[in-house]
C-alpha cells in the first residue's frame, strides 16, 4: 500500500516538474523570439507590388504593399516609400519625392495583408539618361523602431 502511495506521489513530482520545465522553456522561447525581433530576425516583412516597371514621366502608379506578419504580433507604426534617382558615375541618390502612410494597426504572426499604393511620379525633364536609374526604396517601421526594407527597379521614360 505504501509503495503505490510512494509511486504515485512520483509520478506527481515528474508530472509537475513537466510542466514546469514546459513553462520555464515557454518563456525561454518567447525572450528568444523577442530578442530576436529586436535584431530584425523574424520580424515582418514588406514588398512592393507594382504592375509593370516601365512609366512614363508623371504618370501614377497603382500597385500594393503586401507585408507578411514575423514570428510574434507586431503594431506598424507607418511605411515609407522614397523615389530615388541613383546616378551611377558619381554614386549619389537623390531623393526625388516621397510617400508615408501612418498607421497603428497590428499584423499576427503568420497573417499577409495587402495595403494600396498609389504614387504620382513627378515629371522629369530628361528620365532616360545613361547612367541613372530609378528605384522605389519602401520601408516597413514596426514598434520599437525595427524596420523592413525593400527595393523597386523601374524605368521612366519620357511623356
Amino acid at each position: 500500500m505504501q509503495y503505490n502511495a510512494a509511486l504515485k506521489e512520483m509520478y506527481k513530482y515528474i508530472e509537475d516538474s513537466r510542466i514546469t520545465n514546459k513553462y520555464i522553456n515557454g518563456v525561454y522561447s518567447l525572450i528568444l523570439r523577442k530578442s530576436l525581433l529586436l535584431l530584425g530576425i523574424g520580424s515582418a516583412q514588406i514588398d512592393l507590388i507594382l504592375p509593370k516597371n516601365t512609366y512614363k514621366s508623371g504618370e501614377c502608379i497603382n500597385g500594393y504593399f503586401l507585408i507578411k506578419g514575423g514570428t510574434l504580433a507586431q503594431r506598424i507604426r507607418r511605411i515609407e516609400c522614397d523615389l530615388i534617382m541613383d546616378t551611377h558615375s558619381t554614386g549619389i541618390d537623390k531623393i526625388l519625392k516621397t510617400s508615408t502612410i501612418l498607421s497603428s494597426r497590428e499584423i499576427n504572426s503568420g497573417e499577409s495583408n495587402e495595403i494600396p499604393f498609389n504614387f504620382c511620379l513627378p515629371i522629369l525633364k530628361e528620365p532616360y539618361k545613361r547612367g541613372v536609374s530609378y528605384r522605389l526604396k519602401t520601408r516597413l517601421i514596426l514598434d520599437k523602431g525595427i524596420i523592413g526594407k525593400d527595393d523597386d527597379w523601374i524605368l521612366i521614360d519620357s511623356e
